[in-house]
């Protein structure tokens, strides 16, 4: 897919000067900038469902709160 996109000249220049030194494309040298945000931005999803339920011994939620913030 093709999009339009508004760089500022000083960006423009900064670009093609990794460009050089890479001996890649703008265009390669973007989508690999924008896969890289986007790998950032990725949420890791934790099926947290049931934690309490598997551990050694019954924690009371609230006592769990208290010790959490006595350590503060």
């Amino acid at each position: 897919m093709r999009t339009l996109v508004d760089i500022p000249d000083n960006q423009i220049d900064d670009l093609a000067k990794i460009c050089e030194a890479e001996d890649i494309s703008r265009a390669e040298l973007i989508r690999q900038a924008i896969a890289d945000f986007v790998e950032k931005k990725k949420r890791v999803e934790v099926n947290a469902f049931g934690l309490w339920a598997k551990a050694d011994k019954p924690v009371d939620g609230l006592t769990y709160q208290e010790q959490i913030r006595d350590e503060w």
